[in-house]
């Protein structure tokens, strides 16, 4: 009789996954017919072959259709792969797709209720509030710390590079330092020098939330397809991200002493105390913490919770991005003697007009390096994989096709970012293409920061420090010329992260 039971539920359970895998045939859609029971289309993510991002790319290459319909495990989903099409998802008709659709839990869970995850109105009033933080006077304010977390990064080089002769060096892994010690100062308010002490505290914490394990892997992408599963099981059995509540320690003690001893610094912690103590972020360059708070105000609401999941998510994109982006840079720049000469003299120049100081206001100055930014994110963007989540019935533009509400959208923007389609010879690093002059490219599919209401709102923040980064080490070494090859892509993270580090032979000058 068991037996019996258990070929039933067997031949049920089977034609249930028939019925999903069959569901873009029914619906009348384009889709991926790589798509295979049990995976879909992300055998190499279980099998911790790929990153999603990059899966996502492979499906990308396979098809010339506007949109697709794929499969993630036995979840339908649509890849869209039409540039017009995914300006009207994340932007004109951002209505019908404002969340991402990912793991976060206010309630149980306050550590996930960044501004990343967040939903509908949660998001919105969230988003309001922390505007203010990236305004260009509160980045101009704590743009001196970062300048001192380049020198050291500098002097730090210096103890490794021999005298009169070239050395290979990990440059992700020095911008990483250099990224994470920026950010544990300006944001987390912490005074440490990663480069000096590798194993503090904090930098320890960091290592924590790099794990290139398999189980790591399918949990991420459990709390991109299953969130409401992953909600369930957290609950069930008390779950926490051990990286974020080391965090809130963190955060936690930082304000207590700042609170305490009534000490202001011109930092991202100082404003997030704004916020914790006044409902606020002041919009002028005020940074005081008004520590006195009205009893029964809805500042009681944000908690120092809520204020560290803020804090953490920023520093989870942040340091990648903007270590891989100044590395990447001058990767790049490592293969082009040309472009290499050109962007070098821009920055010599500048600097010596200033002085040889670097300023907030000299970085604006330096056009081509910009453009050279700019080509990095191109081919490299930070988040190669966009996913927003159908919150209503939505007819595509130009079609009779329906986007049923709780259908996953994604877009890779690794693969609209490298289409010939839409950027000629997008395996060439040409920083050029984006002269008005030139234009040879098509603007629509240029979004390193994402569109819509929704984009990076950090983006000033990340592309200044960046910047800063590549202009110290152009500043003080020489790049030595490397014959053209590839970055290979490692088979972790939800970020762009180079498997194999980044590595460039530097000199002293």
């Amino acid at each position: 009789m068991i037996i019996l039971i258990l070929v039933v539920l067997a031949v049920i359970l089977f034609h249930y996954i028939k019925r999903i895998y069959s569901y873009w045939e029914h619906q009348n859609f384009p889709y991926d017919q790589n798509s295979k029971i049990p995976y879909g289309c992300l055998e190499s993510v279980a099998k911790h072959k790929k990153s999603m991002g990059m899966t996502m790319y492979d499906v990308y290459l396979r098809s010339k259709e506007r949109f697709l319909g794929v499969y993630l495990l036995f979840r339908p989903a649509i890849l869209v792969r039409d540039v017009n099409l995914v300006r009207h998802i994340l932007a004109e008709d951002f209505a019908s797709f404002h969340d991402r659709g990912i793991y976060v839990d206010e309630e149980k869970d306050p550590l996930s209720a960044n501004i990343f995850s967040l939903e509908g109105k949660s998001w919105r009033d969230m988003r309001i509030k922390l505007a203010p933080l990236f305004t260009s006077g509160k980045l101009k304010a704590m743009f001196s710390t970062s300048e001192e977390v380049g020198d050291r990064m500098i002097a730090h080089l210096n103890t490794l590079i021999p005298e009169k002769s070239t050395m290979k060096i990990d440059l992700k892994e020095i911008f990483t330092t250099y990224a994470i010690d920026i950010i544990g100062s300006t944001i987390f308010g912490l005074d440490i020098n990663s480069f000096e002490n590798p194993t503090n505290k904090f930098r320890n914490i960091v290592r924590l939330s790099h794990k290139n394990t398999h189980p790591a892997a399918i949990l991420g992408m459990l709390l991109y397809l299953f969130p409401s599963l992953v909600k369930f099981l957290f609950r069930k059995f008390g779950l926490k991200n051990p990286v974020a509540l080391e965090m809130l320690k963190i955060v936690k003690d930082t304000i207590e002493y700042r609170e305490k001893h009534n000490i202001v610094r011109k930092d991202m912690l100082q404003l997030l105390m704004q916020l914790k103590n006044t409902g606020k972020i002041e919009e002028d360059d005020n940074f005081d913490a008004k520590v006195t708070k009205k009893a029964g105000s809805f500042i009681e609401n944000i908690s120092i919770e809520t204020i560290t999941a803020q804090a953490f998510v920023f520093y989870i994109a942040g340091q990648e991005s903007t270590a891989s982006a100044a590395a990447l840079t001058i990767f790049e720049l490592a293969q082009y003697p040309d472009i290499l000469k050109k962007v070098t003299e821009e920055v010599n120049r500048v600097l010596a007009e200033n002085n040889g100081k670097i300023t907030y206001e000299t970085l604006q100055k330096m056009e081509y390096l910009e453009l050279c930014i700019n080509e990095t994110l191109r081919k490299y963007p930070s988040l190669p994989l966009m996913n927003r989540i159908c919150t209503q019935d939505y007819q595509i533009p130009g079609s009779d096709k329906i986007i049923k509400k709780g259908t996953n959208v994604l877009i890779s923007l690794f693969g609209i970012h490298r289409d010939p389609e839409h950027f000629p010879d997008p395996e060439i690093y040409i920083p050029e293409r984006f002269l008005p002059e030139n234009s040879n490219y098509n603007p629509k599919a240029y979004m390193p920061f994402g569109e819509g209401p929704r984009h990076c709102i950090a983006q000033r923040m990340g592309k200044i420090n960046s910047k800063l980064g590549v202009v110290k080490i152009l500043q003080n070494f020489n790049i030595e010329i490397m014959p053209k090859q590839d970055i290979e892509i490692d088979n972790y993270s939800i970020l762009i992260v180079p498997k194999g580090g980044v590595n460039v032979r530097l000199s002293k000058k």
